[in-house]
């Protein structure tokens, strides 16, 4: 993808905000890293906000090595993007520098949750799969072989679970739900058996 950019001249926005989000085993490359000519022609984009949970005091950077593309990335955002508050500034850069033990334990807490979603999905949701996340707190469940035409509405209505439908995301995502899995463990599910108002032709 990134040589299809260079060959046209597009530059390269990389929003790599879940980057610290990592599990075990995995590695998380920025697309910038891949090579010097990538490099010059990426804009990473990154943040605390999901890794520390400070969205609300909206702080985030913009990683440019490129002179003359971080100028054209700084005027178009004149007068659009205001400057980071000083909360902002001081949060992030507490998390950054101290929050290296959270993020250890908050690492360990998301994979076990993901392990249980992985589980629970493979012994109790017969026609959904999911491949296990390497890396967030979201999951993408694969619904097509459950029978159910709109998947979503049925996490909702049975289990109170609201995800995202996969249609959200651009073509062929019809029959995906992603899930967010950043939260206390728990039981999230009604028995998949008792889904029946949702199923074709009920």
């Amino acid at each position: 993808m990134a040589e299809a950019c260079l060959r046209r001249g597009v530059p390269i926005v990389s929003d790599e905000i879940h980057s610290d989000l990592v599990y075990s085993g995995q590695q998380h490359v920025p697309i910038a890293s891949l090579s010097r000519e990538i490099e010059q022609a990426s804009i990473t984009l990154m943040a605390p906000s999901k890794t520390f949970n400070l969205a609300g005091l909206q702080c985030s950077v913009a990683i440019i090595p490129n002179a003359e593309l971080r100028a054209r990335f700084i005027g178009a955002r004149a007068g659009l993007v205001p400057w980071v508050n000083v909360m902002g500034l001081i949060a992030a850069e507490a998390a950054y520098r101290h929050g290296d033990e959270w993020l250890g334990q908050l690492l360990s807490y998301l994979e076990g949750n993901r392990d249980l979603v992985t589980r629970f999905v493979a012994e109790q949701m017969p026609g959904v799969s999911v491949y296990p996340a390497e890396a967030t707190y979201l999951a993408w469940l694969d619904c097509r072989g459950s029978g159910l035409s709109q998947p979503c509405q049925c996490f909702l209505d049975l289990a109170r679970v609201a995800c995202s439908s996969g249609e959200g995301f651009g073509p062929g995502g019809d029959g995906f739900v992603r899930l967010n899995f950043g939260c206390r463990a728990r039981c999230w599910w009604k028995p998949w058996s008792a889904c029946g108002p949702c199923c074709p032709g009920q």
